[in-house]
């Protein structure tokens, strides 16, 4: 089968590979039917040390499930699913407290990588996994689009806003413009935000997320950034989240709050040690990490997407076939498009 692999920084090629077998008796083969490039996957593309061959970083998938594992009960073969990038064991107290995102029990296990392929095989999948209903042929290609965020993005961007705790009424702001970003607008509309303010400095973009909820858009950054969102919502922000994953991000995200204001954090994080300590003196709630894509896909982001009352999938702003992986990343590197979406033969 085939599959992307890093060539070298910068460079994504595709390899033929042995197509992935049952191993463990709750794993389960799927054929994918739309992967993608995430915002994160670009770390790895850029990273000059990669080794030529190692695999990809995809982590995103919807597809159908070929072959299950003999502990296997909630999927069968020919089953329509989303692959979210979690793979949380549903029983666990994480899990039962809604953040199978970090599951007590899969530690150091729990994401999925090498996704961008033909086939994957994805392990503790008997909770995991989530149906769809029907098959691919039964939706558009926009709602397939929107299927596949629940994967990832839509879920990351929701739960910023949860873990900031957005409330009816509070005034929010979105730190990052990209896919997690523009879903984390979309979810603070879904939790009743009165204000909505992006920062972002690209004009398809902000349009974007203006259409999707947001109500007021700041292209400045730093100190000058900061009074501007003080001056529109007349005073801090209520909550800020975090969805970039660098130590400016987090300064920006903090310098918006009101004193005991809240910040959600899901930008994975590249930066060093930043003491909590901090952030005392203004009384600031810190909390984030990985989504919980299956608890929020089964709860109700699938049939908030299947009803039409979200449409998360606009972020797929281009699609490629699995041969053309190499331009999918540039074109997100170079900022060409907001999220590449991977269609597969």
């Amino acid at each position: 089968m085939k599959s992307a692999v890093y060539t070298k920084a910068g460079q994504v090629g595709i390899e033929e590979i042995k197509r992935p077998s049952i191993q463990e008796a709750d794993d389960v083969i799927i054929r994918v039917v739309r992967a993608c490039v995430c915002g994160s996957d670009l770390w790895s593309y850029r990273n000059p040390d990669i080794k030529a061959g190692h695999k990809n970083s995809g982590h995103e998938a919807i597809g159908i499930v070929e072959e299950v594992g003999e502990a296997i009960t909630t999927v069968k073969p020919g089953d329509f699913i989303i692959a979210p990038f979690t793979h949380g064991c549903g029983q666990c107290d994480a899990c039962r407290a809604g953040y199978d995102g970090t599951c007590d029990r899969h530690i150091g296990t729990n994401w999925s990588g090498g996704v961008q392929a033909e086939y994957i095989r994805f392990h503790f999948a008997n909770w995991a996994l989530v149906k769809i209903p029907g098959q691919p042929s039964d939706y558009s290609e926009g709602m397939l689009k929107s299927l596949l965020t629940l994967a990832d993005v839509m879920p990351t961007g929701y739960h910023a806003a949860r873990v900031a705790n957005v409330q009816k009424g509070d005034k929010v702001v979105v730190i990052g413009d990209g896919a997690v970003g523009q879903c984390a607008v979309i979810a603070a509309k879904m939790r009743g935000a009165s204000q909505i303010i992006l920062m972002s400095r690209h004009e398809d973009r902000q349009q974007m997320a203006l259409e999707s909820g947001a109500t007021a858009v700041v292209a400045e950054r730093g100190e000058e950034g900061i009074a501007k969102v003080r001056e529109i919502l007349g005073g801090g922000a209520d909550a800020a989240l975090e969805c970039v994953g660098t130590e400016a991000a987090v300064e920006q995200a903090l310098g918006v709050l009101h004193n005991g204001g809240r910040m959600g954090i899901v930008g994975v994080p590249h930066y060093n040690n930043r003491a909590l300590g901090s952030t005392f003196a203004q009384n600031i709630s810190v909390a984030g990490g990985a989504a919980s894509a299956t608890t929020y896909d089964k709860q109700f982001l699938l049939k908030a997407v299947l009803d039409g009352d979200i449409n998360p999938g606009r972020v797929f702003t281009s699609s490629y076939k699995l041969k053309d992986i190499d331009q999918a990343y540039k074109a997100m590197d170079e900022r060409k498009t907001i999220k590449s979406m991977i269609v597969m033969d």
